[in-house]
């Protein structure tokens, strides 16, 4: 009788190495990270309020590995002002700009900044010389952006614009923030009123700091003006949009990103330009961007009177030379 042989042994199961469960693990937390990030950007996206391409002509577009300019504005309209701040900031209609900012960011994570009074004497096409804020009157954006390229030398490639109570909603996203006062202050008509130190203002307070022009420190006991110029005001702006993003990079504030993030979005005007592509390439940029680094200066100006009319018209040559190294996207000269 021939003898059965025993079955064959099973092949053995092949065993996945830790290493690469680990490396799959890695990868499928990575994918999800990804279109995570991707649909965050596109949620982000779709908050902003777009302005159709035919009605901002005058952008110019950006190619590819350059530093991008954006025209920062920031306006005095009072929609979607609370009511109990308008003691403050007045009820009247229509809207001017408020804030002017030319910010330039480089892909490699370099940034530059800076501020035009709205009351420079400026060339405005098509309606002669006036103040640079008449050019958001009389044309818009359009022609704020237009103005600044002709008399400036500066190509504008993206325009966002904000109102004042999107800008304190946008502060209390990210829960205040932390500005240190050497005495106390105040101004009347802002509202402004802090104590001396270390204060945490509210999206209210903080627009009041901003855009004060009769800002008083309390001095061996009395109230004494202080940088209360068209200079001393968009320092002050300065300081409030680089403590919002310092603040906004900490890791404090991590929690609160996701908010300030939304927030930002659907309190903003923008052009179309400003594409999801566009909000990854700005956030890589701004994680990249050191804020200590960034170069800020108003443009040097000085008062001056003509036909009856205060403007404030350029100090030459620092002015140039400040124009100059922006438009080549090199480092400020030192302030005299």
């Amino acid at each position: 009788m021939t003898q059965q042989q025993p079955p064959a042994p099973a092949p053995p199961k092949r065993r996945i190495s830790l290493v690469k469960k680990l490396f799959l693990t890695f990868l499928v937390v990575s994918i999800a990270a990804v279109f995570g990030a991707l649909g965050f950007i596109w949620w982000a996206d779709s908050k902003i309020e777009k302005i159709p391409a035919e009605e901002l002509v005058s952008l110019q577009p950006v190619a590819p590995d350059e530093a991008r300019t954006i025209l920062l504005v920031g306006s005095d309209s009072r929609d979607g002002l609370p009511p109990e701040w308008e003691d403050n900031f007045g009820d009247f209609s229509g809207k001017r700009t408020d804030v002017i900012m030319i910010a330039q960011i480089t892909p490699d994570g370099e940034g530059q900044l800076i501020s035009l009074p709205r009351d420079l004497r400026v060339t405005i096409p098509g309606k002669g010389i006036n103040k640079i804020n008449a050019a958001f009157v009389f044309g818009g954006p359009d022609l704020l952006i237009q103005t600044i390229q002709e008399n400036f030398g500066i190509s504008i490639n993206n325009y966002i614009e904000i109102n004042f109570g999107g800008f304190g909603k946008v502060v209390d996203s990210l829960g205040g923030i932390e500005i240190t006062f050497d005495n106390p202050a105040r101004d009347a008509k802002s509202g402004l009123r802090v104590e001396e130190g270390k204060q945490r203002l509210d999206g209210e307070m903080a627009l009041a700091y901003a855009r004060s022009r009769f800002y008083q420190e309390l001095r061996n006991g009395k109230w004494v003006s202080v940088r209360g110029s068209d200079i001393g005001r968009t320092g002050r702006q300065q300081e409030v949009l680089m403590t919002m993003f310092r603040q906004a990079k900490s890791p404090g504030s991590a929690f609160n990103l996701p908010g300030f993030i939304g927030t930002f979005a659907e309190q903003i005007t923008a052009d179309e330009g400003i594409t999801p592509g566009v909000l990854l390439e700005l956030g890589k940029a701004g994680l990249a961007l050191d804020v200590e680094n960034i170069d800020m200066r108003t443009l040097p100006v000085e008062i001056s009177n003509q036909n009856g009319t205060s403007y404030v018209i350029p100090v030459e040559p620092e002015a140039s030379a400040l124009l100059a190294a922006f438009r080549a996207g090199v480092p400020f000269p030192p302030e005299e």
